[in-house]
């Protein structure tokens, strides 16, 4: 936990504020609640009122509590501005880099990649769109986009770079095969062979680990559910439609009650990669600086798969 000192009381209690009591607040700036509590008492005692209406539901603002929050809010606005001038003043990055991506990637690597670079490059603004990945490479075209993030795999994104784009692997990680909790844990790709399949859209890298793993067995029905989200999978699994592929960036956060995901010997691995145009006058600088910070955050990533059950 951290030293309460060093937050100071109306930015605790911003905190409660926006996190909505004391211990979702605690949470946030990895204070204890008690540290809480001491910080909003200094402030209640240095200001002669109550700032904190507490009830047995949890606490909430009062009147003068939301006077002080807002203007708590009004000064980190002016400090972030203030940083950015600093920065810009200092030959830091700057400039807008617009990234797309699919949901599990956004989720698990691009969300928690932006708190680090607003602390790192304050002057740099990110922006991420989830598009289907046919839009997001006209978009990277026309330059509506600046970085894609694909699946290597997949037909939409050919195999290969176009003329005037360059590829950079940022991740390789293994295939899991998703099932009911009910199931028996297969030990081989072989115990897969009579269990009823998901269908998978056939845009996606699932699309071809799955007809691979399949390609197998003696006979191959025809899957009659599909999807073509990896949420959607799971979802469909914890329903008992039937069993699936999955990457494990997909469950690498949590995975549905009544679904496990299991690693098996020969299902491969997905890669990864971010497509950015090559110009006379492109990739900028902060383009760039991205582009390293997102292969460097996914090298941290821990997606190895040492055991079955994946918690």
């Amino acid at each position: 936990m951290l030293n309460a000192d060093r937050s100071p009381p109306v930015a605790v209690l911003l905190a409660v504020h926006r996190a909505g009591g004391v211990l979702a607040a605690g949470d946030l700036l990895h204070l204890t609640p008690s540290a809480v509590s001491q910080q909003i008492a200094r402030l209640e005692e240095s200001t002669g009122t109550a700032v904190l209406d507490r009830q047995p539901s949890g606490a909430v603002l009062t009147p003068a509590g939301r006077v002080l929050a807002e203007a708590a809010e009004h000064i980190e606005a002016e400090l972030i501005d203030a940083r950015k001038a600093l920065a810009a003043l200092q030959e830091d990055v700057t400039g807008t880099v617009v990234i797309a991506a699919f949901q599990s990637v956004i989720r698990t690597l691009l969300i928690p990649l932006l708190r680090r670079l607003r602390e790192q490059f304050p002057a740099l603004e990110v922006v991420i769109r989830e598009m289907e990945t046919r839009k997001a490479l006209q978009s990277l075209r026309s330059g509506a986009v600046d970085l894609l993030i694909l699946e290597d795999a997949s037909p939409a994104s050919q195999g290969k770079p176009t003329r005037g784009t360059r590829d950079v692997p940022v991740l390789e990680e293994p295939w899991l095969v998703i099932l009911p909790t009910g199931m028996a844990d297969p030990t081989s790709i072989a115990d897969l062979e009579h269990l009823t399949w998901l269908g998978v859209d056939s845009e996606t890298a699932a699309h071809a680990a799955t007809e691979r793993t399949r390609r197998g067995f003696p006979t191959v029905p025809t899957p009659g559910h599909s999807y073509y989200d990896y949420n959607v999978a799971l979802s469909m699994v914890a329903g008992g439609l039937g069993i699936a592929l999955v990457p494990a960036l997909a469950v690498r956060e949590a995975v549905p009650d009544g679904v496990k995901a299991v690693s098996l010997p020969g299902l491969g691995t997905r890669t990864l990669i971010a497509r950015h145009r090559t110009t006379r006058s492109e990739p900028r600088k902060e383009v760039v600086t991205v582009l390293d910070s997102i292969v460097t955050f996914a090298a941290d990533l821990d997606v190895a798969v040492s055991h079955h059950d994946l918690p």
